[in-house]
């Protein structure tokens, strides 16, 4: 649950980025009330730590489940 979260809000940094890149409008500080208000940096500061935890997903073996919901290797030998 804690990837897909993290995976959200990279997604939406992501986003954020490509519309400051692109048209240099900052969505978050428009929709908070400017990169100082206070809900923007808490915005800010939650697609960081999830970019962070989104590291740990370089390396991590993969996993899928099985059809009764047992973890297993994605790749059998």
């Amino acid at each position: 649950m804690l990837d897909r979260i993290s995976l959200v809000l990279v997604i939406i940094g992501a986003l954020n980025w490509g519309t400051i890149g692109l048209f240099q409008f900052d969505i978050v500080a428009w929709i908070f009330g400017g990169q100082d208000a206070l809900l923007s940096r808490v915005v800010y500061t939650l697609v960081a730590l999830a970019g962070i935890w989104c590291i740990s997903l370089l390396f991590r073996n993969s996993e899928v489940l099985d059809s009764a919901g047992h973890r297993r290797p994605e790749h059998d030998e």
